[in-house]
């Protein structure tokens, strides 16, 4: 258990049978790290009466679900930077999905190196740090190299009708041409009948329970605790699931979007160019210079499709939480659920990320610390991505992290330990366009600044939201609440100036 790891270094340490330091990492827990992208909490779990996701569900029920927890910005990359440095995008300059870690923070010490200083075996397979876009991750994470698998995967040969390389294909392979926009676009969906393995989730499934069942006899010959960062790419585009996931959904039933316009007195910069971003870049949605909306049913097409995806993704996970209890290394293994930014489905005529909405924002964490959380428990504590860093490191019993990066989360152990405990009253996340958009999420309000960075001060457009009143944020009331926008600007005020690489 994670409590007697104190004990056992004692112990050990007494009777002289091992040293100091090997025998601390004899005595560390395991860390499993499972990243999912694009998830957002359309689970049951959370409450969502259409998620087919049991599997999910059930690895909440083993320890503390969080409701309030967001990402730090919505997308990939960025997001990813944020859990792996526990520092923000406007710490550290990394707001891009081509951002280059080491370019901008070259001496900066993730999460896995961290823990790799302190005897663990760091190893990644998956969508971890984001590949793609000019960027390519950071090898010297982990002790292992990093096995990568594809984001964009089609099985069926429609969905490529041209048998080219498509445009996302080219992006998120590093290809470039004079112009990504000119190559062909790929399906925005596919349903084949094929066995799980036929896309990248059910390999990495397959391949993260070949690597417990080593890791496990690597810890039983010399005792080296593993730290496993297991990364999946769907519910991310193309929906690409076989086609049973598709079945266990009643199409018909699922929720369409509530709110279809932006919010009222709302500045543009919180919108989205085009309305929907990347998702022009696939098939049968309208191309980037189309004015064509997406209608109802294709809405509802890619609705389905996200959930089927959700719950593929789902089924790949249990495989390797399965393994996990099969090889008796749960009790030993603390377990770290994250969704790297929510989506949008629709909701204000958008889809996928890049806002600084609720549905963009909000993302799904579940912890399960042997020892320390108690099962079924969950708690609003607001929680932000950069909080899981500290949190594993006082988990695991290591000193509290100190960068050089700037550590700007806060270790949330207290609220493991009791739901109802505080460690902080509001998140922050930021997105950039225009400029920068920074702000404060509490227990009622959101609040978003838009400023310029080479702006006057205050010389900006705010956005502030009633999340109470009004949880889908149809209506702008910062010129209504001007005592509540003046609050959260003290707040906002309090964090130092964003880093200028926009």
């Amino acid at each position: 258990m994670i409590r007697s790891a104190a004990l056992l270094i004692v112990v050990c340490v007494l009777i002289g049978g091992v040293g100091p330091a090997h025998a601390e990492a004899e005595s560390r827990p395991n860390v499993l790290m499972i990243l999912v992208d694009d998830l957002k909490p359309t689970l049951g779990c959370y409450g969502d009466v259409h998620a087919k996701s049991p599997h999910l569900d059930a690895l909440a029920a083993r320890g503390m679900r969080f409701d309030a927890a967001y990402c730090n910005q919505a997308v990939c990359a960025p997001s990813r930077f944020t859990l792996m440095l526990g520092a923000h995008s406007t710490s550290t300059g990394l707001y891009g999905l081509g951002s280059h870690l080491r370019k901008l923070v070259p001496d900066a010490v993730t999460l896995p190196q961290y823990f790799q200083r302190h005897g663990y075996r760091t190893e990644s397979m998956g969508k971890v740090f984001h590949i793609g876009h000019g960027n390519h991750g950071d090898p010297d994470s982990f002790s292992v190299p990093h096995h990568h698998e594809k984001v964009i995967e089609y099985v069926d040969p429609e969905s490529t009708p041209s048998g080219e390389l498509t445009r996302e294909e080219a992006f998120f392979t590093n290809h470039r041409v004079a112009d990504n926009n000119s190559l062909p676009r790929g399906a925005a969906f596919e349903s084949p009948d094929v066995e799980d393995n036929a896309y990248a989730d059910g390999r990495i499934a397959e391949l993260a329970a070949a690597r417990l069942r080593h890791a496990k006899q690597r810890r039983q010959a010399d005792g080296t605790p593993f730290f496993m960062v297991v990364g999946f790419a769907r519910p991310h585009l193309p929906f690409s699931a076989p086609k049973k996931y598709w079945d266990m959904h009643d199409r018909e039933s699922l929720p369409m979007p509530v709110v279809k316009t932006s919010p009222l007195d709302s500045p543009i910069e919180a919108g989205k160019p085009n309305g929907q971003g990347e998702i022009r870049n696939y098939f049968p949605v309208p191309d980037k210079n189309s004015p064509a909306a997406i209608d109802d049913q294709l809405t509802r097409t890619l609705i389905h499709g996200y959930y089927a995806s959700t719950s593929y993704v789902d089924a790949q996970i249990g495989k390797v939480v399965a393994e996990l209890d099969r090889l008796e290394l749960s009790d030993d293994t603390i377990i770290v659920l994250w969704g790297d930014h929510g989506f949008h489905l629709g909701d204000h005529g958008f889809w996928t990320k890049h806002t600084n909405y609720e549905q963009a924002a909000r993302i799904p964490i579940f912890i399960v610390a042997p020892g320390v959380t108690q099962p079924n428990s969950q708690t609003a504590q607001l929680t932000e991505t950069v909080d899981i860093y500290p949190t594993l490191a006082e988990l695991a019993g290591l000193p509290n992290p100190t960068g050089p990066q700037s550590i700007d989360g806060v270790s949330i152990v207290p609220v493991l330990k009791d739901g109802n405990a505080r460690v902080r009253d509001h998140a922050y996340h930021v997105f950039p366009r225009f400029g920068l958009g920074r702000a404060i999420r509490t227990s009622r309000y959101r609040l978003v600044e838009w400023s310029k960075p080479a702006a006057p001060e205050r010389d900006a457009t705010y956005e502030l939201f009633d999340m109470k009143t009004d949880p889908n944020e149809t209506r702008n009331v910062a010129n209504e609440q001007p005592s509540v926008l003046r609050s959260l600007l003290q707040i906002l005020d309090e964090y130092p100036s964003p880093h200028a690489n926009l």
